[in-house]
């Protein structure tokens, strides 16, 4: 699967322009079998406008305080076996070399925690969320989530992956900024 990815900037003087036009292939992983994820866009400064369009360095998976992300992430089935076959280490070392970050907030449960508000729309499929007093929502095609920082997890219970559109903005957290 891919995503297509237009992209708008500006000319010399100033005029709106196409920057690019192309697709964004998944990125998947041996470690983390029926994931795909998608790097549409992203920064750790606010942009300064006029710019040409091109794609700002976003060093980390998970954004900077005052950065951003943009991307979709497909959620396999939580039944969905792991692939045979993988050095654990070599594994690992693909997962932090392609989402730099990542690994650093994820729990062995799958449990995750970052500075960040997260805002999610689930595109296609169905997606349980869950919190870490165990209270869940089910989320459907079309419903939105607003995460403020909290430890959560994942979890697809059907035979069909979720496709997510997926909004960080890096924020403070009060424990760690004073």
């Amino acid at each position: 699967m891919s995503i297509r990815r237009v992209v708008t900037g500006h000319d010399q003087t100033g005029k709106s322009v196409f920057a690019s036009d192309e697709e964004v292939h998944a990125l998947t992983l041996d470690i983390l079998p029926g994931w795909e994820f998608f790097d549409m866009w992203g920064a750790d400064a606010t942009p300064t406008f006029p710019d040409a369009g091109e794609k700002p360095a976003a060093p980390a998976y998970f954004p900077a305080v005052d950065g951003f992300r943009f991307s979709f992430s497909v959620i396999p089935p939580k039944d969905t076996p792991p692939q045979e076959d993988v050095d654990p280490g070599e594994a690992l070392a693909a997962v932090n070399a392609a989402l730099p970050g990542m690994m650093d907030h994820l729990e062995p449960d799958g449990f995750h925690t970052t500075d960040t508000v997260d805002m999610e729309l689930i595109v296609k499929g169905e997606v349980t969320l869950v919190l870490d007093d165990g209270q869940e929502k089910v989320l459907h095609p079309g419903d939105t989530v607003v995460q403020n920082g909290t430890r959560h997890v994942w979890r697809v219970d059907g035979p069909e992956p979720c496709l997510m559109a997926v909004f960080m903005l890096g924020a403070h957290r009060a424990d760690r900024d004073a």
